[in-house]
């Protein structure tokens, strides 16, 4: 009986192994999905009519002369199950309901707040084809990207009007979101501050909402010329194009949303020295938002940030995510030996650092 009952706890935690393998092996499906939903818009399509409505009427509103509701009806039996819509029988009979949950309504292209544009790019086939490179990149080294595009990421932006729409949007959507979080959280942060230069600001989103909120503070959007140049006008705030590597604006402090995880270790030195360079000495400070890496942690964003590690792999020029001891030696190399991590509820932390 003993080795019954041990040859049966066996198979039972192969057969749980097998549907665990087979969930990450088709984990993809979650991300077509949703990308699917978002360029239907089928969020706004429900959102619109401020209540849950049936297959058919979201059907109607989709932009097609003939959409097939039975492959929209796949999806959404997929995405009700996966908790992204809802979907119940109404009182009285008749065709099932689809509303909106707290998650679906991140989708929504017209929110104020959305991850459509996030959702639109990571799954962009330009970037979905850099991951069938990691093999290669363990045996050979080198850059996924470059492997699957023949040159990096920005210059492949640079030259490709489309994509580099799609990234800017993207960047601007999430820098919208985390901007809000680090604006709470860091309200006090801000307010001896009289200059700010976000590094890498893309097209000035975040540093509009600093000096919206902080009016006497003089904003600068610094990043590639042809990222500013499509960059709107914001009251407050001038947009400068140049090259972080080398040399930065010259400002009270210096802000970097999502910017180092994209380098590697020699890189983040080489901005962090420049950054060094263009604020005082004795008051000046940096205020990087970016990820903390605990692989032991447990908080809602924990495992994306470990996943996100595997994006810059993907996308970045030997970018990666980092833990609090990797932050620290990259800190004091670049010339800022006093630190403090603020967490904050988002995907990235707030690591405000001094030169002295």
């Amino acid at each position: 009986m003993v080795g019954g009952t041990q040859n049966d706890d066996e198979a039972e935690l192969m057969l749980e192994g097998q549907a665990e393998i087979w969930g990450h092996m088709l984990a993809f499906a979650d991300s077509m999905a949703l990308k699917c939903a978002v360029e239907l818009r089928i969020a706004d399509i429900i959102h619109s009519h401020g209540r849950p409505i049936t297959l058919s009427q979201i059907a109607t509103c989709i932009d097609s002369p003939s959409p097939d509701i039975v492959y929209l009806a796949r999806i959404m039996r997929f995405l009700v199950h996966a908790k992204i819509f809802t979907a119940a029988a109404p009182p009285g009979g008749g065709e099932t309901l689809y509303g909106l949950t707290p998650a679906s309504k991140w989708l929504l292209r017209d929110g104020e707040l959305s991850l459509a544009p996030m959702i639109l790019m990571e799954n962009h086939p330009s970037l979905t084809a850099p991951w069938h490179c990691f093999a290669a990149c363990v045996k050979e080294g080198g850059i996924a990207f470059e492997k699957a595009h023949g040159r990096q990421i920005w210059d492949f932006a640079s030259g490709n009007t489309e994509f580099n729409k799609i990234f800017n949007e993207a960047m601007a959507c999430t820098a919208k979101i985390s901007i809000r979080t680090v604006m709470a959280a860091y309200k006090d942060g801000f307010g001896s501050i009289g200059s700010l230069v976000d590094v890498g600001g893309g097209t000035g989103g975040a540093v509009a909402e600093v000096v919206k909120a902080y009016p006497h503070i003089k904003g600068v959007n610094f990043d590639l010329p042809h990222v500013v140049a499509t960059a709107p006008a914001y009251d407050g705030v001038s947009h400068v194009g140049g090259d972080m590597f080398e040399s930065i604006p010259c400002a009270d402090a210096i802000f970097m949303k999502w910017i180092l995880h994209d380098w590697n270790d020699e890189d983040c030195i080489k901005i962090l020295k420049n950054c060094r360079k263009a604020i005082p000495e004795k008051t000046g400070k940096i205020i990087i938002v970016d990820a903390v890496i605990r692989p032991d942690g447990d908080d809602p964003f924990d495992k994306t940030r470990m996943v996100f590690d595997l994006v810059m792999m993907a996308h970045a020029s030997h970018g990666k995510e980092r833990t609090e001891i990797d932050w620290k030696r990259l800190l004091e190399e670049g010339g800022f030996p006093r630190y403090r991590i603020i967490q904050i509820p988002t995907l990235q932390m707030i690591i405000e650092a001094y030169p002295v």
